[in-house]
């Protein structure tokens, strides 16, 4: 009995995703287990494995369609088996698994674009146009008004039409489709693979000033998570911030030392000054089990290990993958670590898993290397603090003796949840945190 392949919800907030490879085409033999094809959501990027043994009967999409969740992708049977009932389901449940670039032609077998309906074919097929030029405009969803023919008489030919969509944004399958369907405009740089339009991008017509001040976009999937989470943080806790910084000399000689071994092949981790400050987080945390914990309304979660998560910046916008049980890592295996989940993040392939803030039990987001000198970072809840690193500036120091010289001073901001931890709690942790970076000691 043939097996329909479905495009899986990953979360709830995820209403489509883009087929980015396929590694079973229409014909080929399969295992269970074996990988049918990989998607991409605002997240992450997902593999789909094979349910059973046979052989793709159909696709219905292609690489780069955008595809709604919970859409049939594929049927999986045996050669020769009937599936035209399940084809024909799929046409009806799911008009736009149809070819997006199939082009709907009039009763007298001239093409006119999808969006057309028979009111409107006469007039459109009045129009000044050559029929290549029809197909292109067909295909891709063109709206006529954008269009300026250089033809005899004013007539669009095809290079009219392929001049625009040189300039025009791309746009997934899916995109064009609604773009023809309801005659919305891409904007200049979407949200899917390389820049594409997904169909979450386009605007109304109405909403692109002619003198293209402005355009307006729905936000992505992600920065819906992203803007849901920063918002509840900051309703539904009392967060204050104290702000503090370090004497840098150490850390800064310590760099020194490790890039030359690095350089020399002598150590195997490019250890960086945000790997230091996480070490040395990971240290004042052990030393403060009231920071390293979970605020549960009338609950208080103590956690043993330490959980720390890292805000990473990409492309999507901010993830913040954790790395479970650090407190067991060595600074060299931290800082490898670190450089592992971020790169996932910014590649796509992240593990869903690690980026809960329920993950983690501390995170530190370190804005330094932009140059910000102090900043108020928002908590993950339900954790109880978050620390953000700053760049390093010279500031005043007393040498003793009356001597004052200035010295690299690295800024420390604590966000903590009133409703857990006490100022003074917080103040002695931060405090700690400064004295771990001042005597830091590194064991490769």
């Amino acid at each position: 009995m043939a097996t329909i392949v479905i495009i899986p919800k990953q979360g709830q907030s995820v209403e489509s995703c883009i087929i980015t490879e396929i590694n079973k085409n229409t014909g080929d033999e399969v295992k269970a287990g074996d990988i049918l094809f990989t998607y991409e959501t605002d997240k992450a990027s997902f593999e789909e494995v094979s349910p059973a043994d046979g052989v793709v009967l159909k696709l219905f999409f292609n690489e780069g369609d955008e595809v709604p969740v919970l859409e049939n992708m594929m049927v999986i049977g045996e050669t020769g088996e009937d599936i035209s009932e399940l084809v024909k389901k799929n046409e009806v449940v799911n008009p736009l698994s149809e070819d997006v670039n199939q082009i709907a032609e009039s009763s007298t077998g001239n093409i006119i674009p999808v969006n057309q309906n028979k009111e409107t074919e006469a007039e459109y097929l009045s129009l000044n146009i050559s029929p290549r030029a029809r197909n292109l405009i067909s295909r891709e969803a063109v709206e006529l008004k954008n269009i300026t023919g250089s033809g005899p008489n004013g007539r669009i030919i095809e290079k009219d039409v392929l001049e625009y969509l040189s300039n025009r944004p791309k746009m997934t399958p899916l995109a064009k489709r609604l773009a023809a369907d309801e005659g919305k405009q891409p904007v200049p740089d979407g949200t899917g693979l390389a820049g594409a339009n997904r169909a979450a991008d386009l605007v109304s017509s109405e909403h692109i000033d002619t003198a293209n001040d402005f355009y307006d976009r729905k936000i992505s999937n992600m920065r819906k998570i992203i803007a849901k989470a920063m918002h509840k943080s900051l309703q539904n806790s009392a967060q204050l911030t104290h702000h503090l910084s370090a004497d840098a000399r150490r850390i800064l000689e310590l760099r020194k030392q490790v890039k030359e071994a690095y350089d020399s092949s002598t150590l195997k981790a490019n250890i960086t000054l945000n790997d230091m400050v996480c070490f040395a987080v990971i240290k004042a945390l052990k030393k403060f089990p009231e920071v390293n914990t979970h605020f549960l309304d009338d609950i208080k979660r103590y956690f043993n290990k330490v959980h720390l998560g890292l805000a990473v910046d990409t492309d999507r916008g901010l993830m913040v993958p954790v790395v479970r049980n650090a407190d067991d890592l060595s600074i060299t295996d931290l800082s490898n670590r670190f450089k592992e989940v971020a790169v996932a993040c910014r590649n796509g392939n992240v593990n869903p898993d690690i980026l809960s803030s329920e993950a983690g039990t501390f995170t530190v987001s370190n804005l330094g290397n932009y140059g910000v000198e102090m900043f108020t970072p928002v908590i993950n809840l339900p954790q109880s603090a978050i620390l953000g690193v700053n760049t390093i500036i010279p500031r005043p120091k007393d040498l003793g003796d009356g001597v004052y010289a200035f010295v690299p001073h690295i800024g420390l901001s604590l966000t903590y949840d009133h409703r857990s931890l006490d100022g003074g709690e917080a103040t002695r942790f931060l405090k700690q945190i400064a004295i771990e970076i001042e005597n830091l000691e590194l064991i490769y």
